[in-house]
């Protein structure tokens, strides 16, 4: 299955179905995979015609890179109202993913830079290979990140690296990004796309509204004061727990039939 922004335009994503999890590829690698308005637009109707047999996602990048950001020749003459337009579009398809059906996994290598780190950031668990740098270069560009980048990357890694990763134009690897909480898991390279279908299989087999609960409610309890928080959490995990699939997997483990935690060395 190929999505792409044109019948006429050779596909900007490709994807494919296994089993319970799709793939999404980026597939501008001659670019860098760099990210335009028909490849954003893509993504979305990717994600709008999402099969309901497909229970998580992983996204990576074709080539050598993720993706370098957005495709500067992109930005011509706009006016400020246009500009708002067009960032506002790009948070409301990010929060699509975001905020979306399924759980998402993206792996990251090569250039993880501007737009493509804001689109990694909005995406639930990220694997790098050790290929992978991150940075923020719209401070010398003479710009600002415009695709949510300043509400979601100062909440995994603080205002103060975002702010240092903007004005100086710093460059994070991959162990560096591992450490600071870009990254999940950092694996060797070529060991990423393994590793993003194997969390996502992994991913696919919980109970639905568990996914569904931690995607949507997770963040928003996070974010509240405490008072709120506590109640929203009693109410989400009520409703979860009171579904029928969590108490046919409460009673497997009850009567010995589940698996049980272990330490993984």
């Amino acid at each position: 299955m190929s999505v792409s922004a044109s019948d006429r335009a050779p596909p900007l994503i490709a994807s494919e179905l296994q089993g319970e999890i799709a793939l999404v590829r980026l597939a501008r690698p001659e670019k860098r995979n760099a990210l335009n308005d028909p490849v954003v637009l893509a993504l979305e109707e990717f994600f709008t015609r999402l099969p309901e047999s497909v229970k998580a996602v992983v996204l990576h990048g074709e080539g050598q890179h993720f993706s370098a950001g957005l495709d500067l020749t992109e930005l011509t003459e706009r006016s400020v109202a246009d500009g708002v337009s067009h960032s506002q579009n790009w948070h409301r398809i990010f929060e699509k993913i975001q905020f979306g059906r399924v759980p998402v996994v993206t792996v990251m290598h090569g250039a993880v830079v501007g737009g493509g780190l804001e689109l990694a950031s909005a995406t639930h668990i990220r694997v790098a290979e050790r290929s992978a740098y991150y940075a923020l270069p719209e401070g010398v560009r003479g710009i600002f990140v415009g695709g949510g980048g300043s509400v979601r990357l100062p909440r995994l890694i603080g205002t103060a690296r975002v702010m240092d990763m903007i004005l100086t134009g710093r460059t994070y690897s991959a162990e560096e990004g591992q450490a600071i909480g870009i990254s999940h898991y950092l694996v060797d390279n070529g060991q990423g796309l393994a590793k993003g279908i194997e969390i996502a299989r992994r991913v696919a087999k919980n109970a639905p509204l568990t996914n569904f609960a931690v995607m949507h409610a997770l963040p928003r309890i996070a974010e509240s004061d405490p008072a709120a928080g506590f109640l929203t959490e009693a109410l989400v995990s009520s409703i979860v727990q009171g579904e029928g699939e969590a108490k046919e997997r409460l009673k497997a483990f009850l009567e010995k039939r589940a698996p049980k935690v272990v330490q993984k060395r």
